[in-house]
């Protein structure tokens, strides 16, 4: 295993650790939890002091964030990026924080009605649970808890069944229901061996034509195990930072495209042992998704790179006409691509019945020809399709 794939091992589980670590952070400050963020002051008049405070992070964003979305706030810590964001999307959005420390659950709660009432809406709901599970309540899990107290074999048994049953039957975050995922410097929290899941349970709860925006804390170099066993470097968001291109690949293996660095700090937040640690800030998407079909479609990729490679391998050669199924033309078309293609359709549509399944893996040239396969056009003298200028609408040449 790699240093940052390995889990840490340490006298008490990862989650224990940073959970006491953040407790305390609720209750006093604790300025190394976080490196300085420049957040949008506006957003900001409506909380009291002790969520602006308490809230440890190292990027916003909240800033991609926007009006109408449903928002799902990975580690919302006080809530402070929750009720940022719910005066972004508006009385028509929702926003859903999910934390696993109840100290600061219970903060956030705490002026939930009031900052509601300085906002002027009231669409932002905590709920706690584990953000590599997103399927399981805690709170609904504790009141069961509370009335089968697990003291033998069966009763744990029970326990499992009933963790089933909440996870299928009383989902705590559904599939597809989320428009876009945050997160403020917490993933680097969670212990390496869940790091797979947790970015698998983003792609599970985020629509079709999402995306994540996820803040975190990395490393330029392979955090060595002797740091990754150390639980005050861990739960300061040092131990467990995944190596920046991991960290960037994560999105792309559990099924995200469109992959992109929005922000980057240039300075270290931290040097530990020679190695760096920043904050990042990525954007990924979801939605390539589903079959491919074949209906002489092509796009042409303007530059400035003379060949690029999509998340899916294609490569894109520039001023060619490359072929493309429907699906892919639609992603070209679209955040993040849209601008740096062309698109070009056939003269005679293919009905979707009518449209073969179209090899994906293959990278192939699309011939003018094929686009107006079936279409006889007469000629068109230079200038005519041109505007006329006596009319003010400008002209080809």
């Amino acid at each position: 295993m790699t240093p940052d794939t390995q889990a840490a091992s340490t006298d008490a589980p990862v989650l224990d650790i940073v959970k006491d670590r953040y407790a305390k952070g609720a209750q006093s400050v604790v300025p190394e939890l976080c490196c300085p963020v420049d957040y949008d002051a506006s957003l900001l008049e409506v909380l009291p002091d002790e969520i602006i405070e308490r809230d440890y992070g190292c990027g916003d964003p909240s800033r991609f964030v926007r009006e109408g979305e449903v928002v799902l706030d990975l580690g919302s810590g006080t809530g402070k990026i929750c009720y940022m964001a719910s005066q972004i999307v508006g009385a028509k959005g929702r926003v859903i924080g999910v934390d696993t420390t109840p100290e600061m659950l219970a903060l956030a709660r705490e002026h939930q009605g009031r900052v509601g009432d300085a906002i002027g809406w009231h669409n932002v709901d905590f709920k706690r649970g584990h953000i590599q599970d997103l399927a399981l309540d805690h709170d609904q899990l504790e009141t069961w808890l509370k009335e089968h107290p697990v003291a033998d074999v069966t009763a744990l048994e029970n326990l499992e069944a009933e963790k089933a049953r909440l996870r299928n039957e009383s989902t705590m975050i559904a599939d597809e229901s989320v428009d876009v995922v945050l997160s403020n410097c917490v993933l680097n929290l969670v212990d390496s061996a869940d790091k797979p899941r947790m970015f698998r349970e983003i792609h599970r709860v985020l629509k079709r034509g999402g995306r994540a925006v996820i803040s975190d804390i990395v490393s330029d170099e392979d955090v060595p195990l002797e740091l990754q066993l150390n639980p005050e470097l861990w739960s300061g968001c040092i131990s467990g930072a995944m190596r920046e291109d991991r960290f960037m690949d994560a999105f792309a293996d559990a099924g995200l495209y469109g992959i992109e660095i929005a922000v980057y700090q240039e300075e270290p937040w931290a040097i530990v042992e020679g190695i760096e640690f920043r904050s990042m800030t990525v954007i990924a998407h979801k939605g390539k998704e589903g079959p491919c079909h074949d209906h002489n479609e092509a796009v042409i990729y303007k530059g400035p790179w003379k060949t690029v490679v999509d998340d899916d391998g294609h490569t894109l050669h520039r001023g060619q006409r490359m072929a493309v199924c429907r699906k892919t033309l639609g992603l070209y078309t679209t955040e993040p691509y849209a601008g740096q293609f062309v698109a070009v359709q056939p003269l005679t549509e293919v009905p979707d019945g009518d449209a073969p399944l179209f090899d994906c893996k293959q990278d192939a040239f699309r011939s003018p020809a094929e686009t107006k396969f079936g279409a006889e056009r007469a000629d068109v003298a230079p200038g005519t399709s041109c505007s006329d200028p006596a009319e003010g609408t400008g002209a080809c040449c």
